[in-house]
């Protein structure tokens, strides 16, 4: 029978190797909505009901000046994974199911950069950087995936379960309903086996892009249709997320972000944003972010600082003593505001691609307007077929003032259309050859008359 003295010394033992579990690299989990808008949460000003995103909210931090790199879907997640403009990493437009290409092999994503270090790492839900086995995540340094490789508008939606080497067919066409508690449910189970070492996990949701679709529990419950349902559904997915994590007696060790790929399609609200997904105005980019990190990351902030996807992995680099990947980054370290010591961090213009045309350009609270389609994203393309086309003036918005990118200041403030376009330049002279070409060509064509010369976008 152990004396009270061996009882005192186990219990030692034991907050000693609590103390080194506290001590540990911390853990990462990224939660990814698809075409969610940036007013689709409570604690954005919605209507919808979100009480598990609020609270992470009031938890940790919101920003309100966080950018998609991209309005649509394979570009912005190629973007997020590896802190690099689309435009840089060979994926500037959507994979379709007959595309036979995919994120590159040579470009390093969180999970390649955590998996040296010791890290589990789990990718659950749309993948879309590629379907066929070599370009799965099981191949971009994830242990493990989950999920549908890409859209569930795409056929056939097929749900795949892969590890090293091998990949399996769960569900030849998915059933849509039950996406999102399967997603938890394999999320939670990777949280339990995981939770003695650290671990990431990345969970792009499928939804709330189309088709929608919710389990029974939260069909018809929302009073906003079946958008309702599934952000309602989607929020009660973080919030047993997070309840795990907690349970696992984690919720310090673990870093939690939440956002999206990009702007709501047809559904959903830009939050007052001009413009929608596949437009390079606001609407189509600006995106929530949360961020909780309990005694890292202070409860209740708001952060107003201008921050990308694209900082995500730079800065679990930082927090994580990670090694940078060698190929340049475009993102940077945002830990300063996220810990609450900065409110704001100099840094160097934000270019707004669409496919591989550059339409625009963010310095501060600046928004440079250079260029757009000759029609609008889902519609018709005209007689002779959707370009992109200079603007006959460059349009200049204070985003400060002007969110809603209405009123065009350019005439007033020609000095700072001179310095943007010159930031301009300079970015894009370290572009890939066929990136600089096409925004040449761009520009050397008409504002009006005959598009027939003009480089048309590049279809899949």
């Amino acid at each position: 029978m152990p004396t009270r003295r061996t009882f005192l010394a186990a219990a030692g033992g034991a907050l000693a190797t609590r103390s080194l579990a506290a001590g540990r690299k911390p853990n990462v989990i990224l939660i990814y909505a698809d075409d969610l808008g940036y007013g689709d949460l409570g604690c954005y000003g919605s209507k919808l009901r979100t009480p598990n995103l609020d609270r992470m909210a009031s938890e940790g931090m919101r920003f309100t000046n966080f950018l998609s790199a991209n309005p649509v879907c394979s570009p912005s997640r190629a973007a997020l994974l590896t802190g690099r403009y689309p435009t840089r990493v060979s994926v500037p437009r959507v994979l379709f199911p007959q595309d036979k290409t995919g994120l590159p092999d040579n470009e390093v994503t969180i999970a390649g950069m955590l998996k040296p270090l010791g890290y589990r790492t789990m990718c659950i839900g749309k993948w879309h950087l590629g379907h066929l086995p070599q370009f799965l995540p099981t191949n971009r340094g994830f242990d493990e995936y989950y999920g549908i490789p890409y859209s569930n508008d795409m056929d056939p939606p097929v749900v795949l379960h892969s590890t090293p080497g091998k990949v399996e067919t769960v569900e030849e066409r998915a059933t849509l309903e039950t996406l999102t508690p399967r997603y938890t449910e394999q999320a939670l189970r990777f949280l339990e086996r995981s939770k003695d070492a650290p671990f990431f996990l990345y969970m792009p949701h499928t939804y709330p892009h189309i088709p929608l679709a919710a389990s029974p529990r939260f069909r018809g419950k929302s009073s906003h249709g079946i958008y309702g349902d599934v952000i309602e559904e989607l929020d009660w997915s973080v919030g047993e997320v997070l309840a795990a994590v907690k349970k696992n007696g984690l919720d310090k060790d673990t870093l939690v972000l939440f956002s999206s790929d990009n702007g709501p399609w047809y559904l959903g609200s830009p939050g007052g944003l001009r413009g929608r997904k596949g437009t390079t105005y606001e609407g189509g980019v600006r995106e929530p972010f949360l961020a909780r990190m309990p005694g890292r990351i202070p409860a209740g902030k708001v952060c107003h600082g201008l921050a990308s996807t694209m900082d995500i992995l730079p800065t679990l680099a930082k927090l994580c003593e990670a090694p940078l990947p060698a190929n340049p980054l475009d993102g940077i370290d945002i830990w300063p505001l996220l810990s609450g010591h900065r409110q704001l961090i100099e840094r160097e213009a934000l270019l707004y691609f669409d496919n591989v045309y550059l339409q625009c350009a963010r310095w501060a609270n600046y928004k440079l307007h250079i260029a757009r389609y000759n029609s609008a994203v889902y519609s018709p393309a005209p007689a002779g077929g959707r370009v992109n086309l200079p603007l006959p003036k460059p349009e200049l918005y204070d985003l400060g003032t002007d969110p809603e990118e209405s009123y065009d200041i350019a005439p007033e403030r020609p000095e700072i259309v001179k310095r943007m376009q010159e930031r301009i330049a300079r970015l894009l002279a370290g572009f890939p050859e066929d990136i600089r070409q096409a925004h040449a060509q761009t520009f050397e064509k008409p504002t009006t008359g005959s598009t027939a010369a003009v480089p048309r976008l590049r279809q899949p």
